[in-house]
């Protein structure tokens, strides 16, 4: 079939999946960069490219959809794209949507962080048909693996990437029969982005639920005040040891490592920076923290 896309690097593996089972794509729309770790396009614009496809960065419109069918273009995919598609009916035949949750648990734009948070027992992807409403199509057909104890942020990010892969290798090799076959989403939970608030450290809880939410948002960012100062906390490391210090407290410096009391222990900033001035005072006023 041919295709467009609508994706970034993140979930480059999807793209190259229905490459390599023979389909043809023309288009791939993606996103400038925002973030260098989770939001570059540089090698699916590569590979658009290669494959002849071409590339545009601003945001897919009626008029895109409607130069796609004219086209020949058949299906619409889309990964990881943050703008809403406008309704495509019109225009192509086939629209599908590879959201990185068990659907119809955790629609909403990024449900990685409160997987973990909650402790869920397994996770996924899921390739649906794209809805007007987000993340709520017919399901075609979903990859699951167990999560682990310790699972973090960057593990599961990985695993969702690589899921991704083996589940566009399903469907695109059995594309109109799983898209007969879909099936509707009974109940499920839509969950909003986090908030900054949301990702703050609270020093008086254990060490195990304060370490949980770092591993949660790993690189993307937990938040901690610090005598004052709002850090951007990355990767950190936790134990349980009686103390008497106050929670929040700093009980020991080494190099660029802080390592804080919490309730039962200690909390070591092993990567973090000092958060700029717009999200400290942001983070101030959602928390009365100054």
């Amino acid at each position: 079939m041919r295709f467009a896309i609508a994706t970034l690097d993140r979930y480059l593996g999807i793209f190259e999946a229905f490459c390599l089972a023979g389909w043809t794509p023309t288009k791939l729309f993606t996103l400038p960069v925002r973030d260098p770790e989770f939001g570059t396009q540089a090698r699916a614009i590569a590979l658009a490219e290669k494959t002849g496809a071409t590339v545009q960065l601003s945001r897919l419109s009626d008029a895109d959809l409607s130069a796609l069918g004219e086209s020949g273009c058949e299906v619409l995919i889309v990964a990881g794209y943050d703008w809403k598609i406008p309704p495509w009916e019109r225009a192509l035949k086939y629209a599908v949507n590879f959201h990185p949750a068990p659907l119809p648990i955790g629609r909403g734009p990024y449900p990685l962080p409160r997987a973990l948070l909650e402790q869920r027992p397994f996770w996924g992807m899921t390739c649906h048909r794209l809805s007007a409403q987000f993340d709520a199509g017919d399901i075609l057909a979903a990859e699951h693996f167990a999560l682990h104890a310790d699972e973090c942020h960057e593990r599961l990010n990985l695993r969702v990437q690589m899921a991704g892969k083996r589940l566009a290798i399903r469907v695109a090799r059995n594309f109109v029969t799983l898209w007969d076959g879909a099936q509707p989403q009974d109940g499920g939970s839509y969950w909003p982005r986090t908030t900054l608030s949301e990702r703050i450290l609270d020093f008086t809880l254990p060490h195990a639920e304060v370490l949980r939410k770092v591993r949660a948002y790993g690189r993307t960012g937990s938040l901690a005040n610090v005598h004052g100062t709002w850090l951007i906390v990355k990767h950190a490391l936790a134990w349980p040891e009686v103390h008497r210090q106050l929670p929040g407290e700093v009980a020991h410096l080494a190099g660029q490592s802080l390592v804080i009391a919490v309730a039962d222990g200690y909390l070591a900033l092993l990567e973090s920076e000092v958060a700029p001035p717009h999200v400290a005072a942001e983070l101030a006023t959602a928390s009365g923290v100054p």
